[in-house]
């Protein structure tokens, strides 16, 4: 009972209000913490509450504001959909007897029911063109419907859709990669000697570059594949050449993002002390500055292998990208132009569109996700 009296006989004291204050204040400031709490520690003159703070690394910052965001998380569930299904989906679909390949064809003989313009010219002398309809037999299973052989029917070739899509993936998406990684080796290298040297050096890689901004990078394509068809060049290393001219042409922005930054940074604090040191200057742009950009450049990458996705759909729709009968999403939806395919067979280009949409929007959401979560600014 006595112990009892003396607690509630306790007063607040004017130490114990300012300590109360100072933690509030503590707690205000201190962003992205855990807080363990421990019971009240009861003394004769005091009652006090120890409150334990774990700072997070910035890692785990960035880890916790980016999840935060459900569209990031979409984003990054779509691609790790389409990751699997073009990576892994042939190779599951083959263990459980789904037989066809990139370029197996259905040999089975089937009698189609083709259309074809025909022109004739009536008693007038008028020109009169008509769509007639026959049937005849093909030696292929050709526009075969939805079916438990085909999951989404075959197409002109009788080469099945589906496995065609998963491997229209693989090249779509390596080819994305291996852009922005070139991309962004040749920005990093060209955009940090230009900003931290300044002068003839900045102002050569700078007129560079405005030269490659003003240059119209479809046109040049279009160029390219006449010049590579002209030289007889094996229709199936076009791919290759694709990625050559889409790198030389996209480093560009990459250089420019990393010659502002280290603009800004070369004149901070540590590097005046790492030159002091007598630090190497490769040491110093390598070592010190590029890493304080990677945010920058991983966000920049991100959003990137979007555009590059649709460059390659764009190009492979006109016949620049991947040559048939190896399958990519861009030419697959090019092989079905027809007006009548197109309304009567949605099979053969819907997937393959809503694929691209779903990789573009994919790497969109996870980009603006890890801009927002490497910003400081934000207050998430």
């Amino acid at each position: 009972m006595k112990e009892k009296k003396k607690l509630d006989n306790i007063a607040p004291s004017d130490n114990l209000e300012t300590t109360a204050t100072e933690v509030k204040s503590a707690e205000e400031q201190i962003i992205e913490t855990n807080v363990t709490e421990t019971p009240l520690i009861v003394t004769d003159d005091t009652v006090t509450q120890q409150i334990h703070y774990k700072q997070l690394s910035p890692a785990m910052m960035v880890t916790r504001r980016f999840f935060r965001s459900r569209l990031s998380i979409v984003g990054l569930a779509m691609l790790v959909f389409l990751f699997l299904f073009s990576f892994l989906g042939p190779v599951f679909m083959h263990w459980f007897g789904y037989k066809w390949g990139e370029t197996t064809t259905d040999d089975s003989i089937k009698i189609v029911h083709a259309g074809e313009w025909v022109e004739y010219t009536d008693a007038q002398g008028n020109v009169i063109k008509t769509y007639q309809y026959n049937d005849k037999e093909v030696n292929f299973n050709q526009y075969a419907p939805v079916s438990k052989d085909h999951w989404l029917g075959t197409d002109e070739k009788g080469m099945d859709v589906y496995i065609r899509l998963m491997y229209g993936g693989r090249i779509s998406l390596t080819l994305g990669f291996v852009v922005v990684l070139l991309e962004t080796l040749i920005g990093v290298i060209l955009g940090g000697l230009a900003g931290y040297f300044g002068g003839w050096v900045d102002q050569i890689i700078m007129r560079i570059v405005d030269i490659l901004n003003c240059i119209p990078t479809l046109p040049i394509l279009l160029i390219a594949s006449a010049v590579l068809e002209s030289w007889k060049v094996d229709p199936k290393f076009n791919i290759y050449y694709l990625l050559i001219i889409l790198t030389a042409f996209g480093w560009s922005g990459t250089a420019r993002i990393v010659r502002g930054q280290i603009l800004y940074l070369r004149e901070q604090e540590y590097i005046v002390a790492c030159e002091v040191m007598g630090v190497p200057t490769w040491r110093r742009i390598f070592k010190h500055l590029v890493p304080n950009i990677m945010p920058q450049l991983i966000v920049s990458m991100t959003l990137g292998l979007g555009s590059i996705i649709l460059y390659e759909s764009t190009l492979s729709y006109l016949g620049l990208g991947v040559p048939i009968p190896y399958a990519a999403w861009g030419s697959m939806i090019s092989a079905s132009t027809d007006p009548i395919l197109m309304q009567n067979y949605p099979n053969l280009w819907i997937p393959a569109g809503i694929l691209i949409v779903a990789a573009v929007l994919g790497f969109n959401f996870v980009g603006d996700g890890l801009r927002d979560a490497m910003d400081p600014k934000m207050k998430r």
